[in-house]
């Protein structure tokens, strides 16, 4: 007999599991997965061409909601948690409720889902989303292609639209973005780093997304979504920690996983964080993860006109996931806010269209900020709608995509950017060279020219 299980996830890790743990496996029969977190992700079929030759029919996708009918309908025996940037005790919730309901609560072992690549792989993830791993990922990019290393980052998953289409994306253009008909959140992730020149890979299936990148790159990034952890097996782990959110790296799962997994610790935001929060960090770091090396960094914000915002009612538009479920409540666009002197920041609440009102029901630490969903053209459009109902003069857009690409912004709009930069050493490229033994191109000619030196002596 079959082992009854069922998959909690939020269309990103959870088919991850199942494809590498459960897909081929005789021992057990996965009866669906949930979805959570992401609007109109539920309700949907895992098809057949993803679930395997075991699921003709493929796997139902039914909301988390339902999650106590589905286990005592399908007799289910295992649950498997396999989503992101929740706290252990939101976890503790979902165990005593499946508990109680008769079937029994697993945590997956991030090590037996990850893959190992013939090439070299650094991964960059965080204790939290919107600690700074976009900037930091891009940064390693800049890296990489000092020292002539073709890299791709594989981003974690996104899979918001056809499964099947999606099994294995690349993205190499922008216009690879519209043809694969990327949300907001999406082109938040990839457009930076195609900016960059660099390569973009995403999916469902990150087996075969793996395979495709290796006949590409010298190097592969894996750019770990969320605070999730790494889906291929690394050489070198990087993990981003928020002193914005002290605690948070123990606290929130599964950062603390890539807390205590990293060979590099960036505590990020020190020049806006309180010396005491990055103080306890530091010390965490010290007991959970001693043999870390520890980077602490910057991290500026910089807006396109600051002269438009000083003195100017604004209206800052954020980074969605930073400001939802990363529950920071606000970010770069706020504090750009601050820094160039905007007379008022405005309240967007009493002017959001209903479906951003049922946003900021969701999630009540965004309050002065208007967090920039869009996972549907529905979202984009009410999106639209509380721009233009905001009294403002200027809006002030910290997403890291140029927003007006895809939604009509009716007013004056200042750009801000935030990136990394490395305040204590050793630098991330040093430690890059030492784990890898790089050498950049000046270096390689200084080498050669030696070398024809050496055999042009008598």
């Amino acid at each position: 007999m079959r082992r009854k299980l069922l998959i909690m996830g939020a269309a990103g890790k959870d088919f991850h599991v199942f494809n590498t743990l459960y897909r081929d496996n005789p021992d057990y029969e996965v009866v669906c997965f949930t979805a959570t977190q992401i609007p109109n992700i539920d309700n949907r079929m895992y098809p057949t061409e993803l679930a395997g030759s075991m699921y003709p029919k493929g796997i139902q996708i039914k909301p988390e909601s339902q999650l106590v009918a589905l286990i005592k309908e399908h007799k289910v025996q295992e649950v498997v948690f396999a989503y992101s940037d929740v706290s252990y005790e939101y976890i503790e919730g979902k165990k005593k409720m499946v508990n109680e309901a008769g079937a029994e609560f697993k945590l997956v072992d991030p090590v037996k889902v990850m893959i190992k690549s013939t090439k070299p792989v650094i991964v960059v993830c965080a204790v939290r989303t919107g600690s700074g791993k976009s900037p930091a990922s891009r940064r390693v990019v800049d890296i990489l292609k000092k020292y002539n290393k073709r890299t791709a980052a594989v981003r974690h998953p996104m899979p918001y639209g056809d499964l099947v289409k999606s099994m294995v994306q690349r993205f190499a253009t922008f216009e690879d973005l519209i043809t694969h008909k990327c949300t907001i959140e999406e082109r938040e992730e990839y457009e930076p780093h195609l900016e960059k020149g660099a390569l973009v890979y995403a999916g469902v299936d990150y087996e075969k997304i793996l395979r495709a990148v290796e006949k590409e790159v010298d190097v592969v990034i894996w750019d770990g979504g969320n605070n999730d952890t790494p889906f291929y097996k690394p050489d070198l782990h990087i993990t981003i920690c928020d002193p914005l959110r002290p605690g948070h790296e123990l606290s929130y799962y599964p950062g603390r996983e890539n807390f205590e997994m990293a060979d590099v610790l960036i505590i990020n935001k020190v020049d806006t964080a309180k010396t005491e929060d990055v103080e306890s960090i530091l010390q965490n770091a010290k007991k959970y993860n001693p043999n870390a090396q520890i980077i602490m960094a910057n991290s500026p914000v910089a807006a396109s006109d600051p002269d438009k915002i000083k003195g100017k009612r604004v209206l800052v538009i954020e980074d969605g996931p930073t400001v939802t479920h990363g529950e920071m409540g606000y970010g770069a666009g706020f504090i750009a806010a601050k820094k160039y002197g905007a007379a008022e920041i405005v309240d967007p609440r009493p002017y959001a269209s209903q479906g951003i009102k049922e946003v900021f029901a969701k999630y009540p630490k965004t309050t002065q900020v208007l967090p920039a969903v869009g996972y549907s053209p529905q979202q984009i459009k009410d999106l639209e709608e509380t721009i233009e109902n905001c009294p403002c003069d200027v809006v002030i857009v910290a997403t890291p995509i140029n927003l007006a690409r895809i939604v009509k912004i009716n007013k004056p709009w200042v750009q801000v950017t935030y990136t990394i930069e490395e305040i204590s050493k050793p630098r991330l490229e040093d430690i890059m060279v030492q784990k890898f033994g790089w050498q950049s191109q000046s270096q390689s000619q200084t080498g050669r020219h030696d070398n024809i030196q050496m055999m042009a002596r008598p």
